[in-house]
């Protein structure tokens, strides 16, 4: 049977690149050393922590000019790009006979309750395409909202995606369709990137990554990417990591392709965790994206989450599930697993709060079905969530083999 509507992710990380053009101008992004660098230009946007804006110039001529202004670290054009499209992937095992598969692949029914409730102590931030708060799996956990292109609480969610990756980071757990959230009793954080659609920018990106680690965020999750990346983008990721959040990364469908480098998850490190989608038989799914950069699989084929009402049809697809409230369906791609590698890693700092972010990794990595040995096909395998628990909860140092350099 053929993938439902596979997805790494919506997405724009910033490139430098073709402008937008036309007689209204264009938006770029600026680095600037002291604010009076900015003075007598046209700032739409600032983000203070990164000290960067997004500033309208007329022209190309301006740009230039804006290069060498005293003060400007840097200027960079901004074109946002949308959704990568679905790889192209057949399941040889079809739908699994229990929806939620990946509950019990990921051993995550093996999770102790105590750690379950414990996870409260850490917020999760989807950054992404918004959500539907209103969404069973979501509602019950009252989440935080912010979005970044209106700078309001209000979000929403037009295709689908954010309500989906949400769900299986941060929903509810039990829930009334059998579907539950890998966070346990985490907080939830939803932060909307996108300015209609799939689209994002490079400066969309970085303002949310700034908001989720300036309001309490402890772990950020990232299914979006793209083949470039920007000075705006690394800032941001370099400012979670300092600030000692934990960065979760999709890795990228496009295996089938050459596995070019994806971005922003081969910027994040070894305090970041870069995440591959398994098939129900345990393997690396045939589109999942391999690199030095990736750390783990988790499962990314006909997942079950939640779904948005009113999304357009296609990249989700709905399923009838016993006794539910809300609507949930299908979907497959890294966007999806890594959703599931957040969630885990709110429960293993739940269980080991002296921690920090490169330790958590570190546990995950371990306790992988590779055993801390990595390689290029499964990097350190699939996720064990439940051996994730025991080891950062019995302080056994996490033993990992090098990744090759990137």
């Amino acid at each position: 049977m053929g993938v439902r509507g596979s997805c790494c992710v919506v997405a724009a990380v910033a490139t430098i690149c073709a402008p937008t053009a036309g007689a209204a101008g264009r938006l770029v992004s600026v680095g600037y050393s002291t604010p009076a660098a900015l003075h007598g230009l046209r700032v739409e946007l600032r983000l203070p922590a990164l000290r960067t804006a997004q500033v309208h110039v007329p022209s190309g001529r301006a740009v230039r000019q804006l290069r060498a202004r005293r003060g400007i670290r840097f200027v960079q054009l901004e074109r946002s790009r949308a959704e990568a499209g679905a790889p192209s992937f057949s399941a040889t095992s079809g739908v699994p006979v229990v929806p939620e598969w990946q509950w019990a692949a990921a051993h995550e029914d093996l999770v102790p309750a105590w750690a379950q409730a414990a996870a409260a102590s850490v917020t999760i931030a989807v950054v992404d395409t918004g959500a539907d708060v209103t969404v069973p799996s979501l509602a019950a956990k009252s989440p935080t909202t912010y979005n970044v292109t209106t700078e309001s609480s209000t979000v929403h969610d037009s295709i689908g995606h954010g309500t989906f990756v949400a769900s299986l980071a941060g929903g509810v757990v039990g829930d009334a369709s059998g579907m539950s959230g890998f966070g346990g009793a985490a907080q939830l954080m939803v932060v909307q990137a996108n300015r209609g659609g799939s689209s994002f920018s490079d400066l969309d990106e970085a303002s949310a990554i700034v908001w989720g680690v300036d309001h309490g965020a402890r772990i950020i999750n990232l299914s979006l990417g793209g083949s470039q990346t920007s000075l705006t983008e690394r800032t941001a990721i370099d400012y979670a990591t300092r600030h000692g959040v934990l960065l979760v990364a999709a890795a990228g469908n496009s295996a089938q392709v050459g596995d070019p480098p994806v971005y922003p998850a081969a910027l994040l490190g070894r305090a970041g965790l870069v995440v591959g989608a398994a098939a129900p038989d345990g393997s690396r799914a045939s589109f999942s994206t391999k690199g030095p950069y990736v750390d783990v699989l988790a499962p990314g084929v006909d997942v079950l989450g939640a779904l948005a009402p009113g999304i357009p049809p296609g990249l989700l697809s709905p399923v009838e599930t016993s006794g539910a409230i809300g609507t949930y369906g299908f979907g497959s791609g890294t966007s999806y697993a890594a959703p599931e590698v957040a969630g885990a890693a709110a429960l293993v700092w739940a269980a080991n709060p002296l921690l920090d972010a490169a330790g958590v990794a570190a546990v995950i990595e371990a306790t992988a079905s590779n055993h801390g040995r990595w390689t290029r096909e499964v990097a350190f395998g699939d996720l064990d969530v439940a051996t994730a628990v025991q080891r950062a909860s019995s302080a056994t140092p996490a033993q990992v083999t090098k990744k090759p350099r990137f």
